[in-house]
């Protein structure tokens, strides 16, 4: 008897601390809003409807095409700050960006400043390591035409356990040549939270 009790000592513990967590799959397209913050959803649908009212505007249709292969303009995409108090990681939409330029097919995309340096590293590499027939040449790389960057910031108010937060994003395409500004977009999203605690 004073073994079983002990055994099922050990094991209440071990049961209590497995009922705590759930874990679920769900949809990476799926809207989920925990905290109200910046998230996911937030970057992948402002990616989406800011490459797409920019790639509508008139700077392509007038965009010079290159003169040596009559294709279409090239971008790169630059910084995008983060203006407000949350850490945000702009890296998500950066990529974001990448993914709708590129797969829209109307411009041409060229790696950005992190990633120009590793292959930069490899073509060093390949010029001692790689036979002449398939080492990459320096000096060869395409330059881009256009260089989209842009800003995230928020502007929060708050009474209580409830709070309105907007966020602003505002971004623009300069002409790499003229540092003419070729276009600029603005996607705003608002939230309201309410919480039961008042703390935030």
């Amino acid at each position: 008897m004073k073994k079983l009790l002990a055994l099922a000592a050990l094991a209440l513990p071990l049961l209590g601390g497995c009922a705590g967590t759930t874990v679920k799959r769900v949809d990476t397209a799926a809207v989920i809003d925990l905290s109200g913050r910046w998230n996911d959803t937030d970057a992948r649908l402002t990616a989406q409807e800011m490459v797409a009212d920019c790639l509508s505007k008139p700077w392509l249709a007038q965009a010079e095409p290159d003169s040596a292969s009559m294709e279409a303009p090239t971008v790169i995409v630059g910084t995008i700050r983060n203006n407000t108090s949350e850490h945000i990681d702009t890296g998500v939409i950066t990529n974001a960006l990448q993914a709708e330029l590129i797969n829209s097919g109307k411009v041409r995309f060229v790696a950005g400043k992190n990633e120009r340096g590793e292959i930069r590293e490899e073509r060093l590499d390949q010029d001692t390591n790689a036979s002449e027939a398939t080492r990459k040449a320096q000096g060869q790389e395409l330059g881009a035409d256009y260089m989209l960057t842009g800003s995230i910031s928020s502007v929060e108010d708050k009474e209580g356990g409830k709070a309105v937060v907007l966020y602003q994003v505002d971004m623009k395409l300069v002409n790499m040549k003229t540092n003419q500004i070729a276009w600029v977009g603005q996607k705003r999203i608002k939230k309201f939270i309410e919480r039961s605690s008042t703390t935030w």
